[in-house]
């Protein structure tokens, strides 16, 4: 990172612009770039906490388990707003391997003991905060636990269905899959395959 070795960041005023479901903030700063001069900008920053996700595949099948749910900001910006990810959540105070067992569990029914992580990312660093921890776990469709469909709490209503790997990776070009959690994840599995049927 040479070109900003002596860039800076002083953050002068941190705002609170809503604090309902999640917090918006408001950051005033200096910025010192790369030439040396100091600006004075503004940012809004959406910080909801860190995620995490996981592919759930079954290498006996070569399928995976991808959970349906309707999102708000979909629907705004001209989609159904019924999207197909894979299994996710915030970690709630949880650490990252707690936190998607529990989600698993939650939207699935499926029972996962060995998470594997496979990468973190920012989602959207240009205006939000969130770290997603993503993670891989191989199953057995046939063994599901209990009846998914999310957290009656959470009001959560999801549709749990098992897609043949090759089906799942096509229907990101069909743009039946556009989210991108799922994506990453997905192409990930395809460069993989190896990796994940070795921990059957």
């Amino acid at each position: 990172m040479t070109k900003f070795k002596d860039a800076r960041i002083e953050i002068l005023k941190d705002e609170t612009l809503s604090k309902n479901w999640y917090h918006l903030r408001n950051i005033t700063f200096n910025y010192t770039g790369s030439n040396g001069k100091t600006k004075t900008l503004k940012r809004e920053v959406y910080d909801r906490g860190n995620g995490a996700t996981i592919l759930l595949y079954d290498p006996r099948r070569d399928s995976v388990i991808l959970v349906r749910q309707f999102r708000m900001p979909a629907h705004l910006n001209g989609h159904s707003g019924w999207l197909l990810e894979t299994p996710a959540g915030l970690l709630d105070g949880d650490n990252p391997t707690e936190a998607i067992r529990r989600e698993v569990v939650e939207e699935t029914g499926y029972v996962v003991k060995d998470v594997h992580p496979v990468f973190q990312s920012f989602m959207s660093p240009g205006a939000v905060t969130e770290i997603v921890h993503f993670f891989a776990a191989v199953i057995d469709v046939t063994e599901r636990a209990e009846e998914g469909g999310g957290a009656a709490h959470g009001d959560e209503d999801i549709e749990v269905l098992e897609v043949p790997l090759a089906d799942a990776v096509a229907m990101i070009e069909t743009g039946e899959i556009c989210d991108g959690k799922a994506i990453m994840l997905l192409q990930w599995a395809m460069l993989n395959k190896g990796k994940l049927g070795a921990q059957a």
